[in-house]
C-alpha cells in the first residue's frame, strides 16, 4: 500500500539522534508513530563520524502530522527561529504537553509559553485561543493579557482569561 504523502513535511536536522528524538516525539502525541527508518549505505557524505549502517532518516507522524528527522552531523543546530505551536484546549493539555516535552530541555528558554526541548527544538505550548486573546478588537484586554503572559515560563489559561476580561 502506498502512503500519500504530504505535500509540505518539516524536515529536522539532528546530529545523531534523529531515532531517539521521533521516539520520545511520538511517545507525547496521539495519533503518532514512526513510518520508515532509513538507514547509511556505503555511498554517503563523510560527515561526523556517521558510517554506514546508522540511522539516516526517521518518517514519523505527530498527531497526523507528518515529520522526518535526519541524522546530518553536528554541521547545523537548531534556533527560535523555528518553533513548532501545540494548540491546547485546556490547562490540563498545557500541562501535559510543557512538563513532557520540557523534561530535559533548557531551563532559560522557557518563557511566555515557549520551551527548549532536550534536543533543542522550540515549542509553543498555548491555549488554542491565544490569537483571540491578543489579537481580539479591544486593546486594553489584548493589553493586559500581553502583560500577564510577559510573566509567565508555563501558560495560565484561567490567568490569561481573568487579565482580558480585566
Amino acid at each position: 500500500m502506498t502512503r500519500k504523502i504530504q505535500t509540505i513535511a518539516p524536515n529536522l536536522w539532528f546530529a545523531h539522534q534523529a531515532e531517539e528524538a521521533a521516539t520520545f516525539y511520538t511517545s507525547i502525541f496521539k495519533n503518532s508513530g514512526i513510518d520508515n527508518v532509513t538507514r547509511y549505505g556505503q555511498e554517503r557524505h563523510e560527515t561526523d563520524g556517521i558510517s554506514e549502517g546508522q540511522v539516516m532518516t526517521v518518517d514519523f507522524r505527530l498527531d497526523g502530522q507528518h515529520f522526518v528527522a535526519l541524522n546530518g552531523g553536528r554541521e547545523f543546530a537548531f534556533t527560535e527561529a523555528i518553533s513548532f505551536i501545540v494548540h491546547c484546549e485546556s490547562q490540563e493539555e498545557i500541562d501535559y504537553y510543557w512538563d513532557k516535552l520540557s523534561e530535559g530541555g533548557d531551563e532559560k528558554a522557557q518563557v511566555c509559553g515557549w520551551l527548549k526541548d532536550k534536543f533543542g527544538v522550540s515549542w509553543q505550548i498555548v491555549p488554542a485561543n491565544l490569537t483571540e486573546l491578543v489579537g481580539g478588537p479591544d486593546a486594553a484586554a489584548t493589553d493586559r493579557v500581553m502583560k500577564a503572559m510577559l510573566q509567565m515560563k508555563k501558560l495560565d489559561m484561567e490567568a490569561l482569561r481573568q487579565a482580558y476580561e480585566g
